[in-house]
């Protein structure tokens, strides 16, 4: 399997990593559904579990399906190497645990996907690992939570739902300067729209169930590494085994021995190949999806029954600028928020709609619509959710690629209701 020769994502998404030779003609990786790979002797297993081979054995390890979208995602992030898992909060969670150990510290920007926010301010409490969360757009902020206990620092390409949109290069900046690495959720922008690692960051998560597949019809994650983050730092004391073996690919290979394995995170090789189908049209899609928002925030905005928007398209977003100029030019995301009278006149509009779909889900190529207050976030006490941004009166929007004329009728006629 070789890399393209092809510079425009639009091409590459479709080209990189094809090996149709390999594959008997086919154009999308067979689909290796197999619990064990044979070995040919009792030499050749043995030297395979000492990593002496690159042959499979057992599925929860490797799998040659998934062995084709890490090639694929990797290089389309511009990262050195991928590793996918069975959702995206098993990314998250095996990219964040193979850098702390209890007592450990790490910085997050506080603006997070409902169940990232548990796992860092939840789950690992219970391990003694403490997060930092500061606003996720305050650079002084970050850099003043730093201390000698903290291991990384996290931030989301888009926020969800708040919609901000951290400086990434300057976050790196900061990161690097402290020794630390940047991990970045990067799901709700997908390498189309941003690609994280060209500005400086470490390590790159999605949740591939959204814009990759596009389609609502698998789950996955996929965490990358950009291989260019130095790893004998007195930060990191439990890496010297991993950099002797893989040098500086150290970081994703502690992530596969130490969690993924043992955890049990392994994508299933049929979402892998649902993935790769959906990859296809990913740039065509994204395309639509960002001009459909664009134009759906503006709909929205000049609606009076909407009290607000948050979508960083919007010139009055305080995300607008740094989202211009780190997005390219290409567009503002797909996810939009926007807020009515309180929560009994969003539950009136949203049971009013008759094209959205009411589900907890983004990224599909339907238009896609939530009430996270009362959904998502209904666990949560009242403090948290004003922390959060999530209020009574929010309704987050995953714009589809409809027909944007028929999407804001849809929107038009729920409001004239209300």
């Amino acid at each position: 399997m070789s890399s393209t020769k092809y510079q425009d994502f639009r091409t590459r998404v479709i080209h990189e990593c094809q090996s149709p030779a390999d594959w008997e003609g086919a154009t999308l990786p067979p689909i290796y559904q197999s619990a064990a790979n044979l070995h040919p002797t009792a030499e050749n297993l043995s030297d395979t579990f000492g990593g002496k081979t690159g042959d499979h054995i057992y599925m929860r390890l490797t799998n040659p399906t998934n062995k084709v979208l890490e090639q694929k995602l990797a290089a389309l992030e511009g990262g050195a190497r991928a590793l996918v898992t069975s959702s995206g909060m098993a990314a998250i969670t095996n990219a964040c645990m193979a850098l702390l150990r209890a007592g450990d510290e790490f910085v997050s920007g506080n603006s997070l996907f409902m169940s990232t926010y548990v796992l860092f301010n939840n789950i690992f409490k219970k391990y003694a690992i403490t997060a930092r969360m500061v606003e996720s757009t305050d650079l002084t902020a970050i850099e003043e939570a730093i201390n000698e206990k903290t291991r990384f620092i996290y931030l989301e390409t888009i926020g969800n739902p708040k919609m901000d949109v951290p400086d990434l290069a300057k976050a790196a900046d900061i990161a690097h300067r402290h020794g630390l690495p940047l991990l970045v959720d990067s799901t709700l922008a997908t390498p189309y729209l941003c690609r994280p690692i060209e500005l400086g960051a470490d390590i790159v998560i999605h949740s591939t169930t959204k814009y990759f597949s596009g389609h609502g019809d698998a789950t996955g994650g996929v965490l990358i590494d950009s291989g260019t983050f130095n790893w004998q730092s007195h930060r990191f004391p439990d890496f010297k085994p991993f950099i002797d073996r893989k040098g500086p690919l150290a970081y994703l290979d502690k992530v596969w021995r130490e969690h993924h394995i043992n955890f049990g995170t392994t994508q299933a090789p049929l979402h892998s190949y649902l993935t790769m189908l959906g990859l296809d049209t990913m740039a065509l899609r994204m395309e639509r999806h960002l001009a459909n928002a664009q134009q759906v925030a503006e709909f929205l905005s000049n609606r009076p029954e909407v009290k607000w928007v948050r979508y960083p398209g919007l010139t009055n977003s305080p995300s607008h600028q740094t989202a211009a100029a780190q997005f390219n030019g290409l567009g503002f995301g797909g996810v939009l928020s926007f807020g009515l009278a309180d929560q009994a006149t969003c539950f009136k509009f949203i049971n009013t709609l008759k094209l959205a779909y009411n589900l907890a889900n983004l990224g599909d190529c339907k238009t896609l619509v939530i009430h996270p207050y009362s959904s998502q976030y209904l666990s949560f006490d009242e403090p948290t959710r004003q922390k959060l941004s999530i209020t009574p009166d929010l309704i987050r929007l995953s714009v589809g690629i409809e027909a944007v004329t028929d999407i804001c009728d849809d929107l038009g006629q729920a409001l004239d209701t209300i």
